[in-house]
């Protein structure tokens, strides 16, 4: 009966451990700031988004003076000339609209460029933790720089230098 009753015990935690699950934590923000050609890549944009920045500013100055030269004149203008000069206030700031839209909006120029600069490097980090999960046999590996909140992670699950290692990076 009491090897009946240990076999079944056995049979009970061999179970149980061979359905735990591994896995692992990383932080996909210190391994993109560890990269040399994230942070080029990050510069550039941050290049490229002040530039049209500075476009904007400047159309916006130049509708700002538009806008008080009419105040300042609207007085003394005739009804046709009034209806011409708002007219071309609104067409100027409509552009300037669209052109913050086209720069900064959903799907703008900024967000193509950023797929453009950075897509590829996160692709890189993405298929090296592919392979370290693969390698190691991690059920699942956590992210613990933004999105999911971890509370609490052990600092030996972290392989966030693992994954940097793959990639070539060295501490």
């Amino acid at each position: 009966m009491k090897k009946i009753l240990i076999l079944t015990v056995s049979f009970f935690l061999f179970g149980f451990f061979s359905i735990a699950q591994r896995y692992a934590v990383i932080d996909s923000k210190y391994i993109l700031d560890k990269l040399p050609e994230y942070k080029k890549a990050q510069d550039k944009l941050n290049q490229i988004s002040d530039q049209w920045q500075k476009e904007i500013d400047y159309k916006q100055t130049s509708l700002d003076s538009m806008l008080k030269n009419y105040d300042a004149e609207q007085v003394m203008l005739s009804d046709d000339l009034k209806k011409k000069r708002e007219d071309e206030l609104y067409n100027r700031e409509k552009e300037l609209r669209d052109l913050q839209k086209k720069r900064f909006g959903f799907q703008g120029d900024l967000f193509n460029k950023r797929q453009e600069l950075i897509k590829p490097i996160q692709d890189r980090v993405y298929t090296a933790i592919q392979k370290l999960a693969v390698d190691k046999s991690y059920d699942f590996i956590l992210d613990k720089s933004e999105g999911i909140t971890v509370i609490f992670a052990d600092p030996k699950l972290d392989k966030s230098d693992d994954v940097l290692r793959f990639l070539g990076v060295t501490k």
